[in-house]
């Protein structure tokens, strides 16, 4: 069963409650390219998917809903300079081996998109499922349609970490928490989890409405 989202419903909704009564041009068309990609090639699919989605790339690009660099840095050189400020001053303890530092070829292979595209791997993992040399260029990963489609192809797939959408948001459960281990463990779990709430109730206002996955 495909369900046609009521957008005017929808971005009323995600504006009150996750924008602070105020949407940007940017947030709106970042917002429109995911869900247009979505109604276009996976709209038999779980809303809940899409919600999951959404609240992903509203974290992960601190809520600009736009591809960004990750510091948010205008320039890889800058971000590099953040990243190594944080790693020095302990405050990126989780990472074993800054990846960030730019290789042999000059490249750095720091975060990237509407989920942040992390190392070297990735990137070569991201080329073959987009069809896109993003290893020759990573900054490709910051363009629109190659972020929306890394964004959801690689959360339908199971890209990042090996989990995806259908593991945690299914016709047996649905535990919005754990979804997040699809992109980055549990780092602010329950966090991505509230939006995501907020997102599926927007796409549905209506709970009599079937859910339907595929």
């Amino acid at each position: 069963m495909v369900v046609h989202m009521d957008r005017v419903f929808f971005f009323d909704a995600v504006r009150d409650k996750l924008f602070k009564g105020k949407l940007t041009h940017p947030q709106v068309v970042g917002i429109t390219a995911i869900l247009d990609a979505w109604e276009k090639r996976f709209s038999h699919a779980d809303l809940r998917w899409l919600a999951y989605i959404l609240a992903t790339a509203y974290h992960e690009t601190a809520y600009t809903m736009q591809p960004v660099r990750e510091t948010l840095a205008e320039s890889d050189g800058r971000a590099v300079e953040i990243l190594e400020a944080a790693f020095a001053a302990g405050r990126l303890s989780w990472v074993k081996t800054p990846y960030w530092r730019p290789d042999e070829d000059g490249r750095s292979w720091l975060g990237r998109g509407l989920v942040q595209l992390t190392h070297k791997r990735n990137y070569e993992a991201m080329s073959v499922l987009t069809g896109i040399d993003l290893v020759a260029n990573p900054d490709r990963a910051m363009e629109m349609e190659v972020a929306v489609t890394i964004l959801i192809e690689g959360m339908l797939q199971g890209s990042f970490t090996g989990h995806k959408l259908e593991d945690h948001l299914n016709a047996a459960t649905e535990d919005w928490v754990n979804a997040r281990r699809i992109v980055n463990g549990i780092d602010r779990a329950e966090k991505l989890a509230s939006y995501a709430v907020v997102f599926d109730a927007a796409i549905r206002p209506d709970p009599s409405r079937t859910r339907s996955s595929g």
